[in-house]
């Protein structure tokens, strides 16, 4: 199978260019070890159940041997054994060039493991599953980057490349790269399924070494589904597990708090300016998982379900652009939020750059409504003039962007200005 370009690959490519060290984390199964290796020109692998036993040996033993290799030299799982982040640090130190190592994990580093941070010296890069541009379903007619370069652009006519039927199996699949090699639709759709299972049965017990029931972890992964893209409260989901099993809420806690360790969910943050009293703000975090077929597969769903059930699509397809959005944003240097206030008035998602400029984006499936999404970015908007009307001391940026994203396969501009991009149709 021919390997498809990524995202990161340009900011991998930075890293190398920049500093010592480069640290790739995202989930399992999401590339981040096949993208190393297309700019390492060696490479350790720490699971290789051959040599484990020997590597770990020593790397108890003398782990500067186990770096020798030509660079950029890839330490794929280094966490399999922590001392090789203090040896990749001191290595680093010791030579003060660019670009030696790669190292690859699916959990996020335990500081207690590690003598140091590994800051100016390990740079972090976070990886997520494929997005419909990198898996060659987007057409790209519409650029992001562009559209933030000339915010007043027409994108009349842009077209996107999945009808409504493909972007409900493209979710459901998600995006694996190993899935889009599977033979059949089913093996594609089976990957998400066994990835759930993984981390229920395997995964969340071993990243901590603490021993859970995959019973719980199961439960707690299908409420998580079942909330995707909501405020949820963690008791409202501590509810839907005590319907089968016993739990307190400090497990549910431990559980959660090794499923973000595993980037399995992923919860997006309020953002919360001034515009309105502090108390009408809305501050829960906005569930989220690190790709929509997790959140399907978790439910037991498939794609026919979902042709008869949009509206329970809607928030499936709402975890796919969030999927795609976070990946773009952060090729550009940029972090989402969600605006959301009590009287109802939201924002599905907010983009901020790191230069100050940011969108407002409303995720919307069908055409009946974009209007509504498109008159809720302009009453954001409106609010926000009004607000630096008395507050000229300490004015409140403008958006530079209002786009309400569909699952549409036709983009234009309203006559408010307002873009509407079909998700298929979106890149960088």
């Amino acid at each position: 199978m021919k390997y498809l370009s990524r995202i990161v690959d340009a900011e991998l490519d930075l890293r190398l260019r920049s500093v010592g060290a480069t640290l790739i984390v995202g989930p399992k199964w999401c590339g981040k070890t096949t993208t190393a290796k297309q700019h390492a020109k060696s490479v350790l692998e720490m699971q290789n159940p051959d040599l484990q036993e020997g590597y770990l040996k020593l790397a108890e033993t003398k782990p500067s041997l186990l770096l020798q290799g030509e660079k950029p030299r890839l330490i794929d799982e280094w966490q399999l054994a922590p001392v090789l982040w203090d040896a990749v640090r001191a290595s680093v130190d010791n030579s003060g060039e660019k670009g030696q190592y790669i190292l690859t994990g699916s959990v996020v580093k335990d500081d207690s493991q590690t003598k140091h941070t590994g800051t100016g010296r390990i740079s972090r890069l976070e990886m997520t599953p494929m997005t419909l541009w990198e898996s060659e379903e987007s057409s790209g007619n519409v650029s992001l980057a562009e559209m933030f370069k000339n915010p007043d652009n027409e994108i009349d006519g842009a077209l996107g490349k999945l009808s409504v039927e493909e972007l409900i199996f493209a979710a459901c699949r998600g995006g694996w790269p190993s899935a889009l090699s599977a033979r059949g639709d089913d093996a594609k759709l089976f990957i998400a399924t066994d990835y759930v299972n993984n981390v229920a049965e395997v995964d969340i017990s071993r990243v901590d070494n603490v021993e859970r029931d995959p019973l719980v972890a199961s439960l707690l992964l299908k409420s998580y589904a079942r909330n995707i893209s909501t405020l949820a409260n963690k008791t409202s989901m501590r509810k839907d597990i005590l319907a089968v099993q016993d739990v307190s809420m400090p497990t549910v806690d431990s559980y959660l708090a090794a499923l973000r360790k595993l980037f399995v969910i992923c919860d997006i943050p309020a953002w919360s300016p001034a515009i309105r009293s502090a108390a009408s703000m809305r501050s829960t975090p906005k569930r989220g998982m690190c790709d929509p077929s997790v959140a399907v597969a978790a439910l037991g769903a498939d794609p026919e379900y979902f042709l008869k059930d949009f509206k329970t699509f809607g928030f499936i397809f709402e975890s796919l652009v969030m999927r795609d959005l976070k990946a773009y944003s952060m090729a550009l240097g940029g972090k989402l939020s969600y605006y959301r206030d009590r009287y109802g008035l939201e924002a599905d998602a907010v983009l901020h750059l790191k230069d100050g400029r940011y969108a407002l984006i409303e995720i919307k499936l069908g055409s009946k409504e974009i209007e509504e999404g498109a008159a809720h970015l302009l009453e954001i908007r409106q609010l926000i003039r009004e607000y630096n009307k008395t507050e000229k001391q300490c004015p409140l940026a403008e958006p530079d962007l209002l786009m309400v994203i569909t699952g549409g396969e036709l983009g234009y501009t309203n006559k408010d200005g307002v873009h509407i991009v079909p998700i298929s149709a979106l890149k960088t």
